[in-house]
This record gives structure tokens, C-alpha cells and sequence, in this order.
């Protein structure tokens, strides 16, 4: 690839992460996804069939909601869960005009439209991407483990055409920790992370759904207990001096 090309890549994706940051977002990495592509549901191929890299985004959840979770989901978690849900949407949307206003294509993926519930996947696998982009490994939960901030994320995808760098997966895995195995009411979690028992899981929150009065599949107890290093008395990264409340500059028509 020439000089000039990987250069624009390499701009590209430093305006684009500088973006997301502005929007909100904690995390941000590039995956090639050519070979994840064939693991996609309910999408036109068509559709994705141009569509080679991902920009996978994450929002960090807030501590002392995640540390008020006991035994059970609480609405102050569900509140929380589709706010972090609804900024991810909004910054996936507003980065794929961003793209589509340079002359290219971008698909963003809702952060939590699940297609099966049973099977506990959507269109894409966001984890997966995730990964793929450098952002974390799969943990024991099942779950994507960021290296300072653990399960206590939540993701979002962009799948486009835009010329990007893309990032190379870590090397790292949970090793010895196993905190996420004790916590899980399910017993769901074991220490071989291909065993992790899909079905009770989600027999879990369907009673959590109507037990906990909360109408919806969650839980958080495995994310509250996966911490990775973060240290809630450390301050997060200053952001962007452009406020990401005010989201978009609207144009009258």
C-alpha cells in the first residue's frame, strides 16, 4: 500500500476516534472484520458485502450504579443500562453521517437489538468486534473484558467502508481471576470459558424480568464483579474541549 494511502488511514482514524471521544465515547478501535463477516444474522449480504472494517465504540458504566446491584437487577441499573445504550446509538449514528458526508459507507449496529434472546445475539456480535479491534478479550463471563475497566463497558459497532487503521487484538486473558464465577447467581460462569451455560443465564434473567419487577432481560452482577484494574477514585481522561451534549450542529433546510 502506498505512503500516501496509509497516511490517510492513519488520519482518518485519529479524526474519527477524536470525534467519538466528543460524542461520549470511552473506547474506540478499529477491527478488519472479513473473516467475522460470515457470522453476521439478518443482514442482506448484499448489504455488508463491501463493508470490511468496524469501528467498535465504548462507554465505561458508572460505579456507584453498578455497586447499589445486591443480588439482583435494580431499576436504577435498568435506567442506566439504556441510557449508556441510547449514547452509544446516538454516537454510532452521528460517526456514520460523519462518514457518509466524506463519500463512504457506514452502517452503525444498535448497541442492544438482540435477535434471539435464547441465543443472546443481535446482528453482530459487538463483543466480538470489540475484540477483533484491540479493545479487550472474552472473559469467562462471556462478556468482553477491557484491561482497565473489565466487563463494566458497554459497545456499539459501526460496520463502513471508511479507509481506517485497524488495531490487532490483545494478548490477554482473565489468567488466575475467577471473581465472575462465585458472583453468578446462574452458575452459569465456569472456568472454561466454551462451557459457559447460554441457556441457564438467560433462564436467570427471564426470572430477574418479572421477580425484580424490571420487563427486562438484564442482570449486571457478573459486570459489577469484573472490575478489571479500574480504581473508582481515579478521575476518567479529559475529553474533547467540544461538549458531546450538544451531539450534532443542525443546518436548517
Amino acid at each position: 500500500m502506498k505512503t500516501k494511502d496509509l497516511e490517510a488511514k492513519k488520519k482518518n482514524t485519529a479524526q474519527l476516534k477524536k470525534e467519538a471521544s466528543s460524542l461520549g465515547m470511552d473506547l474506540f478501535g478499529v477491527a478488519d472484520i472479513t473473516g467475522l463477516k460470515k457470522d453476521f444474522r439478518y443482514l442482506n449480504s448484499a448489504t455488508v458485502e463491501n463493508l470490511n472494517s468496524a469501528v467498535s465504540l465504548g462507554v465505561r458504566l458508572l460505579q456507584p450504579v453498578l455497586e447499589d446491584i445486591q443480588d439482583q437487577p435494580t431499576p436504577l441499573y435498568l435506567h442506566h443500562y439504556r441510557q449508556v445504550n441510547y449514547l452509544l446509538d446516538r454516537a454510532a449514528l452521528l460517526l456514520s453521517q460523519r462518514i457518509q458526508e466524506d463519500g463512504y459507507l457506514a452502517l452503525p449496529i444498535a448497541a442492544s437489538q438482540v435477535i434471539d434472546w435464547e441465543k443472546q445475539c443481535g446482528h453482530v456480535s459487538h463483543k466480538a468486534i470489540a475484540i477483533a479491534a484491540g479493545l479487550g478479550w472474552l472473559g469467562r463471563n462471556n462478556l468482553l473484558v477491557h484491561p482497565q475497566y473489565g466487563a463494566q463497558v458497554r459497545l456499539v459497532t459501526v460496520l463502513t467502508n471508511y479507509p481506517l487503521t485497524a488495531n490487532a487484538p490483545l494478548k490477554h486473558s482473565c489468567e488466575t481471576c475467577r471473581v465472575c464465577i462465585d458472583a453468578c447467581p446462574a452458575r452459569a460462569i465456569k472456568d472454561d470459558q466454551a462451557q459457559f451455560d447460554h441457556k441457564g443465564c438467560f433462564e436467570t434473567l427471564r426470572g430477574f424480568k418479572t421477580k425484580a419487577n424490571i420487563g427486562h432481560y438484564i442482570c449486571g452482577i457478573c459486570v459489577k464483579a469484573c472490575n478489571g484494574s479500574a480504581d473508582p477514585s481515579m478521575p476518567r481522561k479529559p475529553r474533547n474541549a467540544r461538549s458531546f451534549i450538544t451531539l450534532r450542529n443542525t443546518k436548517s433546510d
